[in-house]
């Protein structure tokens, strides 16, 4: 089944949801994330799956936000960072195990949904790519927690420095948890899941309890929320914004 960019495919007990625009890296614009996150709501039930992977088409898990289609106002931006942290609210609310198959490049928000996840497995073309403090964008999805419970002292250098961390890296300070050859990304993604949820009883019980407590989640999103509304008020995000386009020499009125 295709829903806009999202495909959605059911490989015997698992639900796989792919990002589906590689002409654009398959970037995420609103109704997209949107859509994602009712389908991990759907299947996150357990009734129909033992579990959900979320991976992407091409050579992109995907670019994040869509930046032709970047908000031009404050009420924008919440709508914005609204979708991005429903996403993470899905996934933690799931009773069955939500892996990301890191194709290729994840890029911010992207990136980001990957935090959540129970398990990021990644093919050797995975790479992870935060550009937000360089753009005058701040991170969400409760990034600011789920980073630093992965990497610790890594989330550093990784949203400050917006360093490109590629497959061996990612590996190596636990943004992924294993590398395998591309075409058996999805295969060992859906074992994983088979094996982890034995028994979707107890299963459930031990995701909720090694998961992030949902008011730590929760506090993130607001301190993430006011972390934009700063951003936005000093001009920060627009600037971010119009330096990323002049880098590029593409002027407003043809970036769609």
């Amino acid at each position: 089944m295709t829903d806009t960019y999202l495909n959605v495919h059911i490989d015997d007990d698992v639900a796989v949801l792919t990002m589906n625009r590689p002409a654009k890296l398959n970037v995420l614009d609103v109704a997209t994330r949107i859509r994602l996150a009712q389908a991990i709501r759907r299947f996150g039930k357990g009734d129909r799956v033992r579990g959900i992977v979320l991976t992407g088409t091409g050579r992109a898990f995907s670019a994040g936000e869509d930046l032709h289609a970047v908000p031009t106002t404050y009420d924008e931006i919440r709508t914005a960072f609204a979708t991005f942290h429903d996403i993470t609210r899905a996934i933690l609310e799931t009773t069955v195990p939500v892996i990301a198959a890191v194709n290729g490049i994840a890029v911010g928000g992207a990136s980001e949904i990957t935090l959540c996840c129970d398990s990021r497995i990644g093919s050797p073309a995975a790479e992870y790519y935060q550009p937000e403090n360089h753009r005058g964008i701040v991170i969400s999805n409760a990034s600011s927690v789920l980073m630093r419970r992965l990497v610790r002292n890594h989330a550093m250098r990784i949203i400050l420095g917006s360093n490109r961390i590629d497959a061996d890296d990612a590996l190596r300070i636990g943004l992924l948890d294993e590398v395998v050859p591309a075409e058996e990304l999805l295969h060992r993604s859906a074992e994983v899941i088979r094996q982890w949820n034995s028994d979707p009883r107890t299963t459930a019980l031990h995701l909720s309890l090694l998961r992030p407590r949902p008011e730590d989640i929760e506090a993130a999103f607001v301190r993430e929320d006011d972390a934009a509304r700063q951003s936005w008020e000093t001009g920060a995000f627009t600037d971010g914004i119009e330096g990323f386009w002049a880098a590029k020499n593409v002027a407003p009125a043809t970036r769609n």
